[in-house]
């Protein structure tokens, strides 16, 4: 457990030891035992959180096995001075600032399920870029180091298995099998594997190639993190109750989730009847479609009530503007007055923090939206590039006079999974604009994105350095072979941080 000394202006994590990295790569089980200064405390947060923003958007604009993304990634593991390659023997200071950086983001991730969420993808997604860049030697080693019995078999041992191996491991010729390295692992950790049929079983053992390895590698890290972070979780209110050391962890965690939209400068600007309008020129699919079910149905289940009303509540509609336009539609169909006072308006001040907790809820972001409360029979929530036959999806683009290049283009990024991807393709294509200069990450920001474009107050500008165009990124990156998974808000600017910096160098 942390403890924080004021008076020392310095951070003291339990005990007093030094040891060296053994490895630049690690599952960080034990926690730091040092102290350090809050100069470091700031510099190593701050970078960290650098490091995991880049690592998110290049994982939603890039497949996360091209060459692309790794050489930009391993750029920015450079400027920020973190381990980028495991080949270095000499970089403890980087080692040292990687392990202390991670342990201070998990005490500020740990504080929410969407913030627990985020921060286990970005870390999960920078550890599968450094595992990948390991040499056969290497990998050997850090396999050793954090007990994961993994050993690698004798080129003998292959060739004598050659056969066996090539027709258990699906998608591998018999060069490739030579080729590969294979590790003789428990049937424990392989179990997906050999309940997919896809790996060779001898003597209680699976040989498992080394593209494989690193699943079940990544599996174990994942499991122990997610622990890890709950298990800090825990610990929050004594962290809670410390003055000095929960304001900045709040401002850390707070610096990454970007705007949540739950106050808006144009609220009661919106009036109702261009809401038709708005839905055809500025709402993303999801809401388009939510608005279009409702007009249709005069009703939406829970799930889609509260994905657009929230949405709607961010694009600036008062209470009293969603009252009258939920009533008026669904009194057209089998809900009366009386029945909607008495049922759903409740439901819709208790969204405007007016009814029980009191709690002022936010928009849904993209992240949200996609992971959690798939919809079923008879909804209309959810993302249509995630929850959509791809059939229908492509009958509702062409109903939308989406051009069938840009279709296309669109069922493609779905195919590899890129559901953000292709929601910022619907937005070029929708806005006749090349490329859209942001990662979008919210329905209420591609709202506020495309009145900005239609209004002539945004001139459309390129992505940063370690950004491009998303249909290049796509068109030059070999077929994605791992889950890209969406991501949480991802507006936040360096001037943001800058912000964050002073908030740290403050007395």
């Amino acid at each position: 457990m942390m403890e924080f000394s004021s008076r020392a202006r310095h951070l003291r994590l339990a005990g007093d030891r030094r040891e060296p990295y053994p490895h630049s790569l690690q599952f960080y089980q034990e926690p730091p035992t040092e102290s350090i200064s809050l100069v470091e405390f700031e510099s190593f947060a701050v970078d960290r959180l650098r490091l995991l923003k880049v690592v998110e958007n290049l994982g939603v604009s890039y497949v996360k096995s091209g060459d692309v993304y790794k050489t930009k990634l391993e750029a920015e593991l450079r400027r920020l001075k973190f381990p980028y390659r495991a080949l270095a023997e000499d970089d403890y200071d980087a080692r040292r600032k990687d392990h202390i950086s991670h342990f201070i983001l998990r005490l500020a991730y740990c504080q929410s399920e969407e913030l627990r969420r985020w921060f286990l993808q970005q870390e999960m997604d920078l550890f599968r870029y450094r595992f990948h860049e390991l040499t056969d030697g290497l990998r050997q080693k850090f396999l050793d180091h954090v007990n994961l019995s993994f050993e690698a078999i004798s080129e003998d041992l292959k060739n004598e298995l050659a056969n066996e191996l090539y027709m258990s491991t699906p998608g591998l010729s018999m060069t490739k099998v030579k080729e590969q390295m294979f590790y003789k692992v428990g049937l424990s950790d392989a179990v997906d594997l050999f309940r997919a049929r896809r790996v060779f079983i001898k003597d209680g053992f699976a040989f498992v190639p080394v593209k494989d390895i690193d699943a079940i590698v990544l599996n174990n890290y994942r499991k122990n993190l997610s622990k890890a972070l709950a298990l800090t979780a825990r610990s929050l209110p004594s962290i809670q109750s410390d003055e000095r050391l929960q304001p900045l962890l709040n401002h850390l965690s707070h610096s990454y989730v970007g705007p949540d939209y739950s106050v808006q400068k144009n609220t009661g600007k919106i009036a109702l009847e261009h809401i038709d309008a708005l839905s055809v020129k500025s709402f993303p699919l999801c809401m388009r479609q939510l608005h279009k079910a409702l007009r249709e149905n005069h009703h939406l289940r829970h799930g889609g009530r509260m994905q657009y009303g929230l949405f709607l509540k961010g694009i600036g509609l008062t209470l009293e503007q969603a009252l009258e336009f939920w009533k008026k539609e669904f009194i057209k169909g089998k809900v009366d007055a009386d029945k909607f006072d008495k049922g759903y308006a409740y439901s819709i001040r208790h969204n405007y923090g007016k009814e029980g907790k009191r709690t002022d809820y936010t928009p849904y972001s993209c992240m949200k939206i996609i992971m959690s409360n798939p919809p079923s029979q008879g909804d209309y929530h959810g993302c249509p590039f995630r929850h959509s036959d791809p059939e229908l999806l492509k009958q509702k683009l062409q109903s939308y006079k989406v051009p069938p290049s840009g279709v296309t283009q669109i069922l493609e990024l779905v195919k590899g999974m890129h559901y953000q991807l292709a929601c910022q393709k619907y937005f070029e294509l929708t806005h006749d604009v090349d490329d859209i200069g942001f990662s979008l990450n919210h329905p209420n920001q591609y709202f506020a994105e495309s009145q900005r474009i239609l209004s002539g107050g945004r001139e459309v500008k390129k992505e940063p350095n370690h950004l491009g165009n998303s249909q290049q990124k796509i068109n030059s990156q070999e077929s994605m072979n791992s889950n890209s998974t969406p991501t949480t808000s991802n507006m936040t600017t360096d001037a943001e941080l800058e912000g964050l910096e002073a908030y740290f160098t403050e007395d």
